[in-house]
């Protein structure tokens, strides 16, 4: 059993899909938990609800990561509602569904990715890693596009490619005092993949895995648990993979 009791977590990205869920695995771990959003306000107001429900203390702040006051309010926000901050998982992040081949790839598209899945992320790890508390985790989320590219979505495989990076320099940097981990999760069922995995897409996707099954985001929350407890205390600058096997189909 993990016991999380007495400690704060900071899930970004928390109104949906992997990052909800990763949310109230916490809470039920024991741990009080901040959700952010970007624009689904009611959606991370009922995780808080379903947080407070489990006992636990909640919070949900919202608004672009990429932006630095954006994130140094929500930092203050949640240090006053907590006074802590022990876990740090950062899941925000977009997958632009349209296949584009890089030489048709707009300016504009390729910047809001950059944004949305690195910028934020280097704006709330900035922020949060100076508040976080000896023996304190973090966890990115990256992909199996991270790994091994993703053609037609070059925008999206770069930014995931560079979480890897930046996991294993900040792993190194913050050692001995905080863990840096990241997962790599491949095809997940959520919201964000549910038109690709729509119809005979699901049977494709499914077939190139070799679990020959696509992931709930509750099969990724578990190992973010588990990077975040004291049974992954020796375990730093790992990228755990959780896609079926699939990055092993090339």
């Amino acid at each position: 059993m993990i016991d999380m009791a007495g400690k704060a977590a900071l899930i970004t990205g928390g109104s949906r899909g992997i990052g909800q869920a990763t949310a109230l695995l916490f809470a039920e771990a024991g741990a009080d938990v901040g959700v952010t959003y970007r624009v689904r306000k009611a959606e991370a107001e009922a995780v808080v609800r379903s947080i407070r429900d489990l006992g636990r203390n909640a919070y949900a702040g919202g608004g672009d990561l990429a932006d630095p006051p954006v994130v140094a309010t929500i930092m203050r926000e949640f240090l006053a509602c907590f006074g802590r901050l022990d876990y740090l998982v950062v899941k925000a992040g977009v997958w632009p569904e349209a296949a584009v081949a890089l030489g048709e790839l707009d300016e504009r598209r390729w910047r809001s990715t950059m944004s949305a899945n690195l910028d934020a992320v280097f704006q709330t790890c900035r922020a949060a890693l100076s508040h976080m508390r000896r023996g304190g985790s973090l966890v990115l989320v990256s992909s199996t596009a991270g790994q091994r590219g993703e053609a037609f979505h070059a925008d999206y495989a770069a930014t995931k490619g560079g979480i890897i990076a930046l996991t294993k320099s900040l792993a190194i940097e913050y050692a001995p005092d905080i863990t840096v981990n990241c997962v790599a999760p491949g095809w997940v069922d959520t919201e964000m993949s549910a038109s690709a995995l729509a119809g005979e897409g699901r049977a494709a996707v499914t077939a190139t895995i070799p679990l020959r099954r696509i992931a709930s985001a509750a099969d990724v929350a578990g190992p973010i648990l588990f990077l975040c407890s004291g049974l992954a205390r020796h375990i730093t600058g790992e990228v755990l993979n959780v896609n079926g096997g699939s990055v092993l189909c090339g």
